[in-house]
């Protein structure tokens, strides 16, 4: 078998399930764009709470959605991929990711954002069993709204304080290798299901690694 090997950069806009700044996952995903390879360059979103509950009444007054809304539907259009890291509560997604993504899979002036967008998910947990069920239940919403979403290798971190240092760095050797290999997999993932990589934009105020 003839092992890939990454074309030119692409773009990838990551997603944490949690508001929280310091979250186990917003922390995974600062380790996935450091672990990844030069071709993807990784740009985290820092504004989903700016998105509203979802509401039709809402919808038909803003046909173009809300502004949180518009802005999430633009930072998507403009990457070349989307990588999710989602906590797990109470056996499934978070209500605020499961809220962004009812917003992303409607019609929109702008068109689809999620339907043939490469995809790949992770996540982080405290307790022993990684957000295998989160991730899950992620999968089947991504796949209900046409995404393509990278069917292996998985990574669900498990015992997450365990695995970082005080000062919120991944530091759990085999952790850091298996990360690796989801980073290499998944730019492999969009060489195979992607259009050639699109110019990479300078990032906006809502998009950033910090």
């Amino acid at each position: 078998m003839t092992p890939c090997i990454p074309t030119p950069t692409r773009h990838v806009l990551c997603l944490a399930g949690s508001l929280r700044h310091a979250s186990w996952n917003r922390r995974l995903l600062r380790a996935a764009a450091a672990q990844a390879p030069a071709t993807l360059q990784l740009d985290v979103y820092h504004a989903l709470s700016s998105v509203p509950l979802f509401d039709e009444d809402l919808e038909q007054r803003e046909p173009t959605g809300p502004a949180g809304v518009r802005a999430l539907r633009t930072a998507i259009a403009a990457a070349d991929g989307l990588l999710v890291a989602t906590p797990e509560y109470n056996q499934a997604i978070p209500g605020v990711l499961k809220n962004a993504l009812d917003w992303l899979s409607r019609e929109s002036p702008g068109g689809d954002v999620l339907a043939n967008r490469p995809m790949a998910v992770l996540g982080a947990s405290s307790g022993p069993w990684g957000t295998r069920l989160a991730q899950a239940s992620l999968r089947q919403v991504l796949h209900t709204c046409g995404a393509l979403v990278m069917p292996t290798p998985t990574l669900f971190v498990a015992n997450a304080a365990s695995r970082f240092d005080p000062d919120g760095m991944l530091a759990d050797f085999n952790t850091i290798q298996s990360l690796q290999d989801f980073m290499l997999a998944f730019a492999c993932w969009m060489d195979r299901v992607a259009p050639p990589a699109r110019p990479v934009q300078m990032e906006s105020a809502a998009c950033a690694l910090r």
